[in-house]
Parts: structure tokens; sequence; C-alpha cells
């Protein structure tokens, strides 16, 4: 089987995370495509994160319709950072020797690989597939590559001015470039549509999860069901303190 890792927070899951899958699973002939929201993602430690059962009730309402496509629990319940490098070697210890496993990323993402952990490591257990958009070309991708892995300053000046082709073949792994996906979604639009009409949040995800969340009042700051009830909470702490002090 051909399989591919889809990670990320997915706060939530949009069209453009979904244009990304398919566009892969067509171009390589994928049978799966894991999606594999983080519970503690290393890189957004601090920020403040949808809950992950809502994360991955949205993640299964968008993945209905495409029989490829399937939402993961690999790193459910983690209690600590999920690093792509574990979750990659879990992953690949549960298939079989004659699969074939595709590390699926966004371009944005890949060229900060160098930085993540054990990314030499991370780069050898299996093929990439980056999901590019305009003003990349593959000598940018390969520039960002660690060190042991990059090619040579002549090498890369030949990926630049490369018009044709879209992969690069080094020891370890090879790198596809996925240029046929054009969606350009950010979670401050969709959290401005939130506030909007439910047509309007459903120009950026699956109009289901536009109903999840409309549904679960999710992504409204400060006016949410969740922050009000954290709020009256609070007040009734507070309450209870201040009679305790008059006792």
């Amino acid at each position: 089987m051909k399989l591919a890792f889809f990670g990320g927070t997915f706060d939530p899951v949009h069209l453009g995370h979904l244009a990304i899958a398919r566009a892969a699973a067509d171009k390589l002939d994928l049978d799966i495509v894991y999606f594999v929201p983080a519970d503690v993602p290393p890189h957004k430690r601090g920020r403040n994160l949808t809950e992950f059962q809502h994360r991955f009730a949205m993640l299964a309402l968008a993945t209905a319709e495409d029989q490829r496509f399937v939402p993961s629990l690999l790193e459910a319940n983690s209690g600590h950072p999920n690093y792509s490098i574990q979750t990659i070697r879990m992953l690949k210890s549960t298939l079989k020797k004659s699969d074939k496993l595709y590390f699926l990323i966004g371009i944005d993402a890949f060229m900060e690989i160098g930085s993540w952990r054990q990314p030499v490591e991370l780069l050898s257990e299996c093929d990439f597939v980056v999901a590019n958009r305009p003003g990349h070309s593959l000598g940018d991708i390969a520039k960002a590559l660690p060190a042991p892995l990059r090619p040579s300053d002549t090498v890369l000046q030949a990926l630049r001015r490369k018009q044709s082709g879209s992969t690069i073949v080094l020891p370890a792994t090879t790198i596809h470039l996925l240029d046929s996906v054009h969606e350009s979604i950010s979670s401050t639009q969709i959290r401005a549509a939130a506030h909007k009409s439910l047509k309007q949040l459903s120009s950026h995800v699956p109009r289901v999860v536009a109903e999840y969340i409309r549904k679960e009042h999710l992504y409204l700051g400060s006016g949410s069901r969740r922050e009000k009830e954290s709020a009256a909470e609070g007040s009734k702490v507070l309450s209870f303190r201040r009679a305790r002090h008059q006792e």
C-alpha cells in the first residue's frame, strides 16, 4: 500500500488541507492519507488551541466522504510534545515492509524543517511531499534542508533555474513537489467568518465542519460559549471567596 502522514494542529481542518491531501493522493496514487492532529504541537506550545476532541471531531466530519482519508489518534492524549520523528517511527512500526510511506507537508512548514527534532533522521525515514505555492522553487526547498543533506551551491543554483520537474532525489529520501494546489486559507479568515453567516464560513471549511463550529460555538473569541462558562464559573468562585472573608 501507499500511505501518507499528514500532521498538524488542524484548528480547524479547512478546504486547503483537503485540497492538498486530494492532490497528493491523486498524483501519487495513495491508498490512505492519515490526518494526524497533534495533541501538544512542539512549535505551538503556549498557544491557546481548541480542545483536541473538537479538532478531531471536525477532522472526522471533513474526511468522511473520501475513503482514502483517515483521521488518526496517533498523537492523542500523549501528555508531551508530539515530535514528528517519534510519530513517524510509531506509524512505520505498524506497516508492512512492502508499504510505501510519504510525509505530506506545506511549503511554509517545510522551510522550517531544519529546526525540527532530528531533521536528518526524519527525512531519512520516508519520502516527502511538499505542497508548494507561488514564489518557491526546487532550489528554495533544497536550501531549506539540514546541512548534511543540502546539495552543493552549484546544484542549488541549477535547481533554482530548473523550469520543469518536480522531484529532488537525495541518497536518503526523495522530495516530491506538489504544484497543483491553490487554496490559500488562514485561521484568521476562519475566525472572522465564524462571526458571520454559515455560508461565509462554509467558503473556508466543509459545510459539515461549519455546522459543527456553529453548534459548538467555536472560534468566537470572548463571545464563545466555552469562555462564557469559564467566566461564569470564575465569578462563582470569586463570590464564594468574598463570602468566606465576610464571615
